[in-house]
């Protein structure tokens, strides 16, 4: 496994000229209620939410919580199905999951019984693709790329919060997705952890060419990581404003400190308190 070099932002005109790696195209989805006195109504959780991302984009996702952020991830992986649109990843339709697309949740769900070098190999082992040593070359590279050589041989109980994460994280990496979908991986840890995985995300992000997508219900995460902010709104989900986001990569902390980016923080801010307002009245 090799890391390539990133792909830098796309602004609107460069995006117009690049096919698509990711498109959801007017999908909408809802749940079925179940109530025993009368017959059960759909919750409209999705509406007609379109977007497209190039490859080596990250599309950040923010929106009130219950908005569909993580029901919409959930559908570009195949764990759920939607009722209406198009979903497709390099061409193909979505109808299942695949092993180009790599999930990583909000906790880690490491084996306990394994080690952490153990817990990134077991994904390719399931697969019985790669010979133990093809395996054991990836996950070297892999631990490498997390930070989490040194911590090969302890198991999970036995490392913090955000090294379950980083190996989290390997685990995904090694199995070479084109896709990461990350669903507010970071929404657990401590603020100073959670600072600095997002620093360690960043600078992947910056040296590889994956295609991600980042679920957060954080306003200052959504810059720093993003090239795309989607802003969703409240039930239905629904993109309301596409923000590209200028500053090149990598991009230092102190970045969230300068009046852009905190003009860019306020707008947003503004949306959200927007949909708290408009479900409240």
């Amino acid at each position: 496994m090799r890391l390539e070099p990133a792909t830098a932002a796309l602004s609107d005109d460069r995006r117009a000229d690049v096919d698509p790696f990711l498109v959801v195209d007017d999908l909408s989805k809802a749940f079925q209620r179940r109530e025993k006195k009368k017959a059960p109504e759909p919750v409209e959780v999705l509406r007609e939410v379109s977007f497209t991302a190039a490859r080596g984009e990250t599309i950040t996702v923010i929106g009130p919580s219950g908005c569909g952020k993580s029901t919409l991830l959930n559908c570009i992986a195949g764990l759920a199905s939607f009722d209406s649109g198009r979903l497709t990843v390099d061409g193909r339709a979505v109808t299942k999951p695949g092993p180009e697309r790599a999930v990583i949740f909000q906790q880690a769900f490491l084996l306990p019984w394994r080690t952490i070098e153990r817990n990134v190999a077991y994904g390719l082992e399931l697969r019985r693709e790669k010979s133990a040593a093809e395996i054991a070359e990836r996950v070297v590279v892999a631990l490498e790329t997390v930070g989490l050589t040194e911590a090969k041989d302890l198991y999970p109980h036995e490392v913090s919060g955000g090294m379950q994460q980083r190996a989290n994280l390997a685990r995904a990496l090694v199995v070479d997705p084109q896709l990461l979908l990350m669903d507010e991986p970071f929404g657990a840890l401590d603020a100073l952890t959670r600072e600095a995985m997002q620093d360690e995300l960043s600078e992947l992000i910056a040296r590889t060419n994956r295609t991600t997508f980042f679920i957060t219900h954080d306003i200052e995460e959504a810059i720093l990581l993003g090239d795309t902010v989607l802003v969703m709104s409240a039930n239905p989900g629904q993109i309301v404003e596409r923000i590209d986001v200028p500053f090149e990569r990598p991009r230092p902390r102190d970045i969230v400190a300068t009046p852009e980016f905190e003009r860019m923080a306020a707008h947003i801010r503004g949306h959200l308190r927007g949909n708290r307002s408009a479900r409240k009245s």
